[in-house]
């Protein structure tokens, strides 16, 4: 398995943006898809958005569409979440995962590796 670590979270006021930073280590990220995810308190975990190893193809949950951005730098072995115009109910913990399967998948079962999380809050 590859271990992974979040970073980027913080406090930001709505319409904001911020960066997430998901570092893999003890293997080559290029071998994985990866996804973010977050939870918000009191709920579940929600995908959030997907990418293939190659990063040609990524996905989105509808909420996140237009505003956030995954990307990836397998040289660096991290993958990125950038998130504009942020709204307070994007609150929560942003945890990224990995598979080695060869699409992201949006369920949060389908995922082997997972990070602790980094909290992002967004007030009004």
């Amino acid at each position: 398995q590859v271990q992974l670590v979040e970073s980027g979270g913080g406090l930001v006021q709505a319409g904001g943006s911020l960066r997430l930073s998901c570092a893999a280590s003890g293997r080559r990220i290029v071998d994985y898809s990866t996804g973010w995810f977050r939870q918000a308190p009191g709920k579940g975990r929600e995908f959030v958005a997907g990418i293939t190893w190659s990063a040609h193809n990524a996905i989105y949950a509808d909420s996140v569409k237009e505003r956030f951005t995954i990307s990836r730098d397998n040289t660096k072995n991290t993958v990125y979440l950038q998130m504009n115009s942020l709204k307070t109910n994007d609150t929560g913990i942003y945890s990224c995962a990995a598979t080695p399967k060869p699409l992201p998948p949006r369920g949060n079962d389908e995922y082997d590796s997972w990070g602790l999380g980094t909290q992002v809050i967004v007030s009004p």
